[in-house]
């Protein structure tokens, strides 16, 4: 390395070090090695692809190879990720969804352009296009029963307090109506082989229903996102007047804790093991027979260790074919054991995480009405 670029990367590398800048600008990935030398903000490789594409507004640099004057470097040194934050995130609404590493493509996307392409959140109470209270506009839905996938018209109502859809432009009657305080919706892109695929799930008589949509535009599906989350934000202010907006944005829409496949056996340990596709929502553990059913096969409550719950490595040893399965959890509950099997040790391990955290931490008044709700239904 010649003498010059020796100056120039040890000139950054000390300007990487300030407060703020150890981690992407827009994401929060640490180790960050691009950079935004128009906005003076520091950003991971996954996030600078996503600038390339704003040139208008952004432009990047790689921080060990592309060549720096000592204007772009004096630049960095002056601003940086806390500068840009507080100037391109100053009124960002305590119900948008902030993405982080780990989310999606289309999530960050839209974050990074309504920070520095929209300016969305520089200046207060800017008109949102996802904070009005109402929006009505077209998904395609995947069918319950063909899974083909079709343009159905979705109305939100802030004032109604729902989420509609209809199966036909003109129909008077709404094919379901779902209570917006009951949806959890959440981006599923890999299970529904869309970029933009959104999922919505709510109770329907007590048991989980779940809707798959998604829109041809990035934009419109992470509005519709923002906008049931803004919908509930608002049921939340008025149902909790004493919370802060920290608290209650914990209370919004929510990512699984795991999704994946395991094997189970029924109730009395005696039938063979069948392949379930397993999500984890907090307490609730759902089971379907493929990813992408409208209702679950069946559910299990994940209560606390309080409260007799306890995850186990391994089944019993007169479980059905035990010594076939390595990778064997087994959960127990105060009224039965539930057996499951991985494929691999580290599925195992990875399963009985999220179980153990979740059985770790105490149980809210409403979990327990939802616990005595599993019990009456067994």
């Amino acid at each position: 390395m010649s003498a010059e670029k020796e100056r120039i990367f040890r000139a950054l590398k000390e300007i990487v070090q300030k407060p703020g800048n150890g981690i992407c600008a827009d994401c929060g990935l640490p180790e960050p090695e691009w950079a935004s030398y128009t906005l003076g903000t520091f950003i991971c490789l996954s996030c600078s692809g996503i600038h390339r594409n704003i040139p208008d507004v952004s432009k990047i640099k790689y921080l060990l190879q592309d060549p720096w004057d000592d204007a772009q470097i004096q630049y960095m040194d002056q601003h940086g990720n806390k500068a840009a934050r507080a100037k391109y995130e100053a009124f960002v609404p305590a119900y948008y969804y902030v993405p982080t590493y780990t989310d999606c493509q289309v999530l960050r996307e839209q974050w990074i352009r309504s920070k520095y392409e929209r300016k969305d959140f520089i200046e207060a109470n800017k008109p949102l296009p996802y904070a009005t209270g109402y929006r009505e506009g077209f998904l395609w839905k995947r069918g319950r029963d063909n899974g083909q996938f079709l343009n159905r018209k979705f109305v939100l109502s802030e004032a109604e307090g729902v989420l509609k859809y209809f199966t036909k432009n003109d129909a008077k009657e709404p094919k379901a109506v779902i209570k917006v305080d009951n949806i959890n919706a959440t981006f599923q892109t890999a299970k529904i082989g869309n970029p933009n695929g959104l999922q919505l799930t709510y109770l329907k008589d007590n048991s989980t229903r779940n809707i798959f949509v998604f829109h041809e535009e990035g934009k419109e599906i992470v509005d519709w996102f923002n906008a049931i989350r803004a919908v509930q934000f608002h049921y939340l202010k008025v149902a909790f007047p004493g919370a802060s907006d920290h608290e209650l944005k914990h209370k919004l829409t929510r990512n699984f804790l795991k999704e994946g496949y395991m094997e189970k056996t029924g109730p009395k340990q005696t039938e063979g093991f069948k392949k379930r596709w397993f999500t984890l929502d907090h307490r609730r553990l759902m089971y379907y027979k493929d990813p992408l059913d409208a209702f679950a096969k069946g559910e299990v409550f994940i209560g606390s260790n309080d409260n007799g719950y306890q995850v186990k490595a391994g089944l019993p040893s007169n479980a059905q074919g035990n010594w076939n399965w390595q990778y064997g959890i087994t959960i127990v509950t105060p009224e039965r054991d539930f057996l499951f099997t991985c494929e691999t040790e580290r599925e195992q391990r990875d399963w009985m995480t999220v179980f153990s955290g979740v059985m770790s931490q105490q149980m809210s008044p409403q979990e327990y009405t939802m616990e005595a709700y599993f019990k009456h239904k067994r």
